[in-house]
């Protein structure tokens, strides 16, 4: 019971803290440091994307939307930098699922055309980089910036992402119904309560969600990096572990 008290201690105090933060963390260059090193693939269920060695034993479900600036802080100032520490140390894997519903909230078409062109880069073997410069480059959430020729011109960034096949399936929406079968997974994960989706961006760590209330912890770095390395080392405590409602 002493160990279930501390999981809540933990939670409940960096939302408390994030609370009071009135400005966040500049923003960080994309850092491609170990990223070819990271293992990268379509899971079997054709939506959900792989990142990390499969024999990791601890499994972050991550759910974003490219449009989200939400998700955007966590990728650029928040856990997400920890996470991939946690990947490269083989003791975490990741499993990202990638909605659109912001296309059809704010208008437009860029998340949408971003997850598209995630599903190519993803074929390129570049998921990882790519990932990164898009969310390092996310126009403002009310502008609709991801077209085709502001992807086609991030993907520049990434050395050897550029061609023809990459180019043609950012042009023509190749992965069409990637993208509306991963937003059916979103919204399926979000369960009875949430039809729509729990929002974004929200995580699971071994099947369990992270509750609304404690999501402030994906976006305090330390407590995000402590709370995946307690989990690895007490898994068993992580799955009986009382947050409340999800």
């Amino acid at each position: 019971m002493v160990r279930r008290g501390r999981w809540v201690v933990l939670c409940a105090a960096t939302v408390l803290a994030l609370a009071g933060c009135g400005q966040q963390a500049a923003k960080a260059a994309p850092d491609f440091a170990g990223a070819e090193e990271l293992p990268e693939r379509l899971g079997e269920d054709g939506v959900t994307i792989l990142v990390g060695d499969p024999d990791a034993s601890t499994r972050v479900q991550l759910y974003e939307d490219p449009r989200c600036p939400v998700c955007e802080e966590f990728e650029t100032v928040g856990g997400s930098g920890q996470l991939r520490e946690e990947m490269l140390s083989r003791r975490v894997r990741t499993e990202y699922t990638l909605a659109s519903f912001l296309d059809d909230r704010v208008g437009g078409t860029g998340s949408k055309k971003a997850v598209n062109a995630l599903r190519a880069a993803l074929e390129e073997g570049k998921f990882v980089e790519y990932h990164e410069v898009l969310y390092a480059n996310q126009p403002e959430e009310s502008v609709d910036g991801y077209t085709d020729a502001f992807l086609l011109e991030l993907a520049g960034q990434v050395e050897g992402l550029r061609g023809p096949e990459f180019d043609t399936a950012v042009k023509t929406m190749k992965y069409r119904s990637f993208v509306t079968a991963s937003e059916k997974a979103y919204e399926r994960a979000g369960g009875p309560e949430n039809p729509g989706g729990r929002g974004t961006p929200t995580a699971a760590i071994n099947g369990k969600p992270i509750p609304a209330d404690y999501n402030g912890l994906l976006f305090d770095a330390k407590a995000f990096e402590n709370l995946l390395r307690d989990v690895h080392n007490d898994p068993q405590q992580w799955a009986e572990v009382d947050l409340g409602p999800s």
